[in-house]
């Protein structure tokens, strides 16, 4: 029997991903490097990335990328939305654990939608070599799709119940 995750008619086609990259200023570094030792596998899926990130990568690689606003002014943000929309396959997010960000409540917005949307996510180089070498990464995949069906149908009253129990 195939995992469930695993359904491929053509195992031998490959496959064009859908790659967000983001990189804090203290790791854009660290996502210019691995890129543009990537940068032939990357050439080949779609990106898009945060603006200051993207705008780097394009500057340094000339990758074809499609821009966003920068994280801070609500690109982040609009990763998240597609990622929501289904528009992202993986999300290339190489944070900086030491550093405080002003716009943490994004981060951790967007990092909670990955999760929820069951995206794959790299955190840092390590993790990002491990997800692209990986040979699901280069042929059709279909991810398990979340049911937020009960979630979405839940009545008012189970949430103001909720909320009466915590009060």
């Amino acid at each position: 029997m195939r995992h469930p995750e695993v359904m491929s008619s053509h195992p031998e086609q490959p496959t064009q991903r859908r790659i967000a990259l983001i990189a804090h200023d203290n790791k854009k570094g660290d996502i210019v490097e691995w890129a543009r030792f990537n940068r032939q596998l990357l050439a080949q899926h779609d990106l898009c990335a945060t603006r200051t990130t993207g705008q780097l990568l394009i500057e340094k690689l000339g990758l074809p990328i499609e821009c966003l606003l920068s994280g801070p002014l609500g690109g982040d943000q609009q990763i998240g939305a597609r990622i929501a929309d289904g528009e992202v396959d993986l999300l290339v997010f190489f944070w900086d654990p030491l550093e405080p960000q002003p716009h943490d409540p994004d981060v951790k917005a967007l990092l909670r939608l990955a999760v929820a949307w069951n995206i794959p996510v790299a955190c840092n180089r390590s993790s990002a070599d491990f997800m692209i070498s990986s040979p699901l990464f280069s042929r059709q995949y279909e991810r398990l799709q979340p049911d937020f069906a009960d979630y979405v149908s839940r009545g008012w009253s189970a949430v103001t119940a909720s909320a009466d129990q915590v009060a």
